[in-house]
């Protein structure tokens, strides 16, 4: 698994160090779902980011094969249900369920701007 930014920000201990700004659009759909899309994505990244296990990673720095063998167990580790519980304590909707509240803002909102 290749390290993202995110992974090596965490990693090198910089989290507090480093501003993250977001810039993804894409102007085949409205500039709402696409900011949230992309906030959603970065918090995924940085979850995952800090859910790897970078002290038995450290460890295993002299070890390819354990290095590696740990890298494709974290693959499995039940990412999903972490990041669903962090939206419902923040009471936003988890997995897709954010993608109803667009549509509604769009329906309600964006189509009476025309």
């Amino acid at each position: 698994m290749k390290p993202s930014s995110y992974h090596q920000i965490v990693r090198s201990g910089a989290l507090g160090r480093v501003h993250i700004a977001l810039d993804f659009f894409d102007a085949s759909m409205n500039r709402v779902g696409a900011w949230v899309l992309g906030a959603r994505a970065t918090l995924q990244a940085l979850l995952l980011a800090l859910l790897e296990p970078a002290e038995r990673l450290q460890d295993a720095a002299g070890d390819s094969l354990s290095r590696l063998a740990l890298l494709e167990q974290l693959k499995a580790l039940p990412f999903g249900a972490v990041w669903d519980y962090h939206c419902l304590t923040m009471n936003v909707p988890p997995g897709m369920a954010w993608l109803q509240d667009v549509r509604e803002y769009e329906r309600r909102v964006i189509s009476q701007r025309s």
